[in-house]
């Protein structure tokens, strides 16, 4: 299975009847980035956050979603400026950064992602985001500027607040709720009406911007096509080490069901 290679504007295209659909990968493994790209996903979201993916490791994994049609995102472990240099020359076409608060946060995030003068990233054109040296500077500054997307991940009502300045930045491209980390922050649950009152604050600040806004919703893929109907961009739905576990966990309950019958 071959595809041609998707940039991280592209999957933001003008056409707002195909909403982005990604799953987060955890596994440090290939085969569950092909098993996504047959289901159909439109991007995946490595997760070095929360699983123990190195980053050699996240190297492989970008490539192999990248050549199976699919626009590698990275979710890095941390904001600073090397990580995501490392990652953007791994050939990542988008960037979600946990936990931004304020705007100088994600200013700094925005900034270490795009090259000079818009930001400060480092010339790697010999990385694979170069093509090892082969793409003209020309184009791998412009990839590197115009089709990497910045996606910082506003978890706390600081972040919410700051939203349309976030928002209002350059080198932000689109934002990411974070509704389990927001609601223990708030010491209540995600679907509480403080939170949902948050997500749409920071909706409209999207819109607003003419930027996207995006959330994640596990295996719920009914409530994830309401949240679109209600203004959402872009959703993440559960991951490789999830679908496995319910999956197995189903069988062998049907099973043990059966065997009773």
């Amino acid at each position: 299975m071959s595809a041609p290679r998707r940039t991280g504007a592209g999957l933001f295209s003008a056409d707002r009847t195909h909403t982005p659909v990604g799953t987060w990968l955890k596994i440090a493994s290939g085969e569950p980035v092909e098993i996504m790209a047959y289901a159909g996903f439109d991007f995946v979201v490595i997760d070095l956050e929360h699983a123990p993916l190195d980053l050699q490791t996240a190297y492989r994994l970008i490539n192999s979603a990248a050549a199976l049609g699919m626009v590698p995102w990275v979710r890095v472990p941390d904001s600073t400026p090397s990580t995501i240099q490392k990652i953007l020359d791994a050939g990542a076409m988008g960037i979600l950064v946990p936990h931004v608060d304020t705007v100088g946060q994600a200013e700094a995030v925005g900034r270490a992602c795009r090259f000079p003068p818009h930001g400060v990233r480092g010339a790697g054109g010999t990385s694979r985001a170069g093509a090892w040296g082969l793409r003209p500077d020309a184009e791998y500054r412009a990839v590197g500027n115009d089709d990497v997307l910045c996606v910082p991940q506003l978890e706390s009502a600081e972040a919410i607040g700051a939203a349309p300045e976030i928002l209002a930045l350059d080198c932000v491209d689109a934002v990411f709720v974070g509704a389990a980390d927001l609601s223990m922050s708030l010491g209540t649950t995600p679907g509480s009406p403080e939170v949902l009152a948050m997500i749409d604050s920071a909706t409209e600040a999207a819109h607003a911007a003419g930027k996207r806004l995006g959330l994640a919703f596990g295996g719920m893929p009914e409530r994830a096509a309401r949240a679109v109907r209600e203004g959402c961009d872009f959703v993440l739905l559960s991951n490789d080490t999830s679908m496995l576990a319910g999956a197995a966990r189903g069988l062998v309950t049907a099973f043990r069901e059966a065997e009773k019958a």
